[in-house]
């Protein structure tokens, strides 16, 4: 993905300098003609270098479509190539923008209190947490406080005919933050509100957003219908995981305010002019103005001075410029929204496949930021830093293991999140480095102090924010994700202490097990006697035992964390909820009853006359059974719940 990545940046460039005259500081005036030079110079190369088929480039201006392209193809197999105006294109969470457009209208009316517990309107309850209720502005923020869930949320099975309502209902996903205070982006949220809206309004969700949204703005061509009408399926692009590959199913978003929508890119042209222009299309009004700048105003300030949450939109300021937005994903189809409120700009991209090593996201973030450089830079950046010495000081605080506020925490997929904890490292110049968080090029970012406790990007636009609790850094966030936090993460939780303590325990145990049989065929073949007691006996053969079921547990884990694997991991899981149970029986069993057997062995290798090394390794048996339960626990593998 780096090379990809590194490609891409390169064509940017080259793309940028391609007009006839290089970008004066002002920028190049954003026109037709150099917009479709600069696209036309990097769009169909970096499809073909990414492995993606086709995609959708929308540019909208001062209440009129300045730019729409179709690259590449709709469907490979067909040849037929993409059409702004007739092809459709899932996109993801970008759906959510519509979803809190429809909010706001009943808001509007008073139909809906931004402030008022939501259970007023649901027909099921969702707990209180800390004493305090969910609110739709918690929803519209992300600060709800749920946990992360998926089960449920899309299906490939055409046939599934489960409501909204019903999807909903099965399972309240745990709250773990306290609302208002911590930022983890949730899907079940922005699907709960789509459904407050069908309680609220007495109309199913995809015919409200038809009849108040679609509709007035004379998008003919979008739904939230799932499977497509009959008159809109023939104009679906084809979704892929990689351009030479074969298509995906059509992905069914259960949860579908969230992230059901299809659309064409001519019709996210009139979305995005509506809002641009204040809720108003022509003579058409989806929102009154003061409502529509509501909802573009910052709303949720975590981590001062970084991009903030609007009201549903995300920040997505940049080059000193007020630009709010989303992306969206579903399996095959990836996209980019931007509002660039002051210039009264729109810029839309979507994709038919997640490319080769996932290169559509540096695509996707590198047309938002070239496009961002070439027509609206920003001032040069100002070389302030804060001295070395405390430079070094503030990074050795920030070294620590890390994992983001959207994570399982009460199920079993916690286990597996384990693997996404990254670390944050300090450089010998004061810089710091982010594990996974790269550049366009590939390279992994530098941050610099520039203030205290924030981080410029050097040679970017990134920054980090810290929260500090008694002197310690208890999280941080950086401005291209406002949704979401990082948590450090105490040392006897961190993967890089658990991982390994967990293979070398299950190195112990598997040892353990291997002995058992050898050291039988060894005596039988020299005529030796075991001379042990019926406890000692017994103690050996219930330790292996467990170990034997230890490791067919994680053995298990294995497999199932195998079911993860993209594209099609978030489909897999509930089709083997039998084989998840028996991993989950042998966990309960196998992990704390071998703790305790191995702590009744070791009792009894005290009390007899075995051989020091023989006691030091029964005592090290304990340990490692004991780890492995440790590691369970934190990781939620020791439940019997079916919710992920």
């Amino acid at each position: 993905m780096a090379r990809i990545a590194a490609l891409l940046l390169a064509l940017l460039l080259g793309a940028a300098g391609a007009s006839a005259q290089a970008k004066p500081p002002a920028g190049t005036p954003l026109t037709a003609t150099d917009v479709e030079a600069w696209m036309d110079g990097f769009m169909p190369f970096a499809l073909r270098r990414a492995d993606i088929p086709g995609a959708v480039v929308v540019v909208v201006k001062d209440g009129h479509v300045l730019f729409e392209k179709g690259y590449g193809l709709a469907d490979v197999a067909t040849g037929k190539p993409v059409d702004p105006r007739a092809t459709l294109f899932r996109v993801g969470s970008i759906s959510k923008l519509f979803t809190w457009t429809t909010v706001m209208q009943l808001v509007e009316q008073h139909r809906i209190d931004l402030d008022a517990d939501v259970n007023r309107y649901l027909d099921f309850r969702v707990p209180p947490r800390a004493g305090r209720p969910v609110t739709m502005r918690e929803l519209m923020t992300h600060t709800a406080g749920f946990e992360e869930a998926t089960r449920g949320i899309a299906t490939q099975d055409p046939s599934d005919t489960t409501s909204l309502g019903a999807a909903l209902a099965r399972r309240v996903p745990a709250r773990v933050f306290d609302p208002g205070t911590t930022p983890a982006y949730s899907n079940y949220g922005a699907a709960l509100a789509g459904y407050i809206v069908e309680r609220v309004s007495h109309e199913r969700f995809a015919d409200y957003v038809a009849h108040h949204v679609l509709s007035p703005l004379g998008m003919a061509r979008s739904t939230f219908v799932q499977p497509l009408p009959p008159a809109l399926a023939p104009g679906m692009a084809a979704g892929y995981v990689e351009g030479s590959g074969p298509p995906q199913p059509f992905e069914q978003v259960v949860w579908s305010p969230a992230g059901g929508l299809s659309i064409t890119g001519d019709d996210m042209a009139r979305f995005m002019i509506a809002h641009l222009d204040d809720g108003r299309l022509g003579g058409a009004t989806i929102l009154r103005p003061e409502t529509a700048r509501t909802m573009h105003a910052p709303a949720l300030a975590v981590m001062p001075p970084l991009d903030q949450m609007a009201l549903g939109f995300i920040g997505l300021d940049v080059n000193g410029r007020r630009v709010i937005g989303h992306d969206g994903a579903t399996v095959a189809f990836h996209a980019t929204m931007a509002l660039y409120l002051d210039e009264h700009v729109g810029l839309f991209v979507a994709v038919n496949a997640m490319g080769r090593d996932g290169a559509n996201r540096p695509l996707l973030k590198g047309v938002f930021q070239g496009f961002s450089d070439r027509y609206f830079p920003g001032p040069p950046p100002t070389l302030v830093r804060v001295d070395r010495p405390t430079a070094l000081a503030h990074g050795r605080l920030f070294e620590n293991a890390y994992a983001t506020t959207r994570r399982p925490f009460s199920t079993f997929l916690a286990g597996a999140f384990l693997l996404g904890q990254f670390g944050v490292r300090v450089q010998d110049d004061g810089t710091i480095v982010v594990d996974g968080l790269d550049s366009l090029s590939g390279a992994p970012k530098r941050f610099r102090e520039t203030a205290r406790f924030l981080w410029s990007e050097v040679g970017g636009s990134d920054r980090l924010a810290v929260r500090l609790e008694g002197g310690r850094i208890m999280a941080f966030a950086h401005d291209e994700d406002p949704t979401e936090l990082y948590q450090a993460i105490a040392p006897a939780r961190s993967a890089r202490l658990l991982l390994p303590l967990s293979g070398a325990a299950l190195l112990v145990i598997l040892v353990t097990v291997l002995v058992w049989p050898i050291a039988a065929l060894v005596r039988r073949r020299y005529g030796v006697r075991l001379t042990l007691t019926h406890r000692q006996v017994a103690a050996r053969r219930l330790t292996r035992t467990f170990g034997v079921v230890a490791l067919a547990a994680a053995a298990g884990w294995a497999w199932v964390l195998s079911l993860l694997a993209p594209p099609n991991g978030i489909f897999l899981l509930d089709h083997h909820m039998v084989g998840i149970h028996l991993v989950q029986l042998l966990s309960i069993v196998g992990l704390p009853g071998g703790v305790l057997v191995a702590l009744f062995a070791f009792a009894i290798a005290l009390r007899s006359p075995s051989p020091w090394w023989s006691r030091g390794w029964t005592g090290l048996v304990v340990f490692a059974f004991a780890a492995l339960t440790w590691a369970a626990w934190v990781g939620q593998l020791l439940s019997f719940g079916t919710d992920y």
